[in-house]
């Protein structure tokens, strides 16, 4: 039998010999598709390889095993296969050879090899995510953050975290915090939505933090009601203290007194609120409307 390898791997990678490679692979392939891990103690990019393919095949959710094999104590397989640098991997179907590759390929196509032999794979974050949005829920924050921070650091980024890690340091109003997490998240996960919403909510925050308090923001529009660069940095500071509605109706009054005030600038900000919330957010959906009946009434 093979010796399985410590509590801290996968339960289903498993170290093979040469003897039991048939059991191991050969028939386990019968069952379900079995990659085999090529390596050797000395090889660093066997050791960058080992996570990240440990890592996609969890994410099969049982329907790929994953088999390793060290080439200096068993070097008669991969001679056989024609194995000639490590690491390598060949993936096994119904006793034979089906798939592989070598050398240490970045996670993303690590999970498209695997999903070619066994279809889409679960998103490995989903349940530390959840875990870290049910603590933000119960206002355990220090504890979500470690959370969230663990699934920015992985390669590639978890995309849900970084924009749930952002909007948690905008809402602490740890604003220098959040534009270093932004800045250092690689272009395409910046682009995603979830993401470009949160960065939404800190351009926000930070154009009101340099704004007076509320309430002397309300004497000033109360003193002239005509003040509408007055109602449009209320509208700022409402929205940074998550008063969204309060935010969205100061800027629609700015549009009902003068649609081209700065530009058409209080409709911009009033999008710009929109896609920092999300389109399912109450406050989007009640502001929307009203826009509509404003510029189409």
């Amino acid at each position: 039998m093979a010796a399985e390898l410590t509590a801290q791997d996968d339960a289903r990678t498993t170290e093979t010999t040469t003897e039991s490679f048939r059991a191991d692979v050969l028939e386990a392939s019968l069952r379900q598709p079995v990659l085999v891990d090529f390596w050797a103690p000395w090889c660093e990019p066997c050791k960058q390889l080992a996570p990240a393919l440990e890592r996609a095949v969890k994410a099969a959710g049982g329907r790929v095993k994953l088999v390793k094999m060290n080439i200096d104590q068993h070097p008669e397989v991969a001679g056989q296969l024609g194995v000639k640098s490590i690491p390598a991997v060949v993936a096994f179907q119904r006793g034979r050879p089906a798939d592989g590759f070598v050398g240490a390929l970045p996670e993303k196509q690590l999970r498209g090899f695997i999903e070619r032999l066994a279809g889409p794979l679960e998103d490995e974050g989903t349940d530390d995510f959840l875990t870290a949005e049910a603590l933000i829920g119960e206002g355990q924050l220090e504890a979500a953050e470690a959370i969230l921070l663990q699934l920015v650091a992985r390669q590639p980024p978890y995309t849900k975290a970084a924009a749930e890690l952002a909007r948690l340091y905008v809402e602490q109003e740890r604003l220098a915090d959040a534009q270093a997490l932004l800045d250092g998240l690689p272009a395409p996960i910046r682009a995603d939505s979830l993401v470009a919403a949160a960065a939404a909510s800190l351009e926000n925050a930070l154009a009101a933090s340099d704004l007076g308090e509320i309430d002397e923001l309300h004497k000033r529009v109360a003193f002239d009601p005509d003040d509408l660069q007055a109602r449009f940095d209320l509208a700022l500071a409402l929205n940074a203290k998550g008063k969204r509605d309060e935010a969205a109706t100061a800027l629609l009054d700015i549009i009902r007194k003068d649609r081209s005030w700065s530009d058409d600038g209080a409709r911009k900000q009033l999008i710009q609120f929109f896609d920092a919330w999300g389109p399912l957010d109450k406050a989007t959906i009640g502001a929307r409307r009203r826009l509509s009946s404003l510029l189409f009434s």
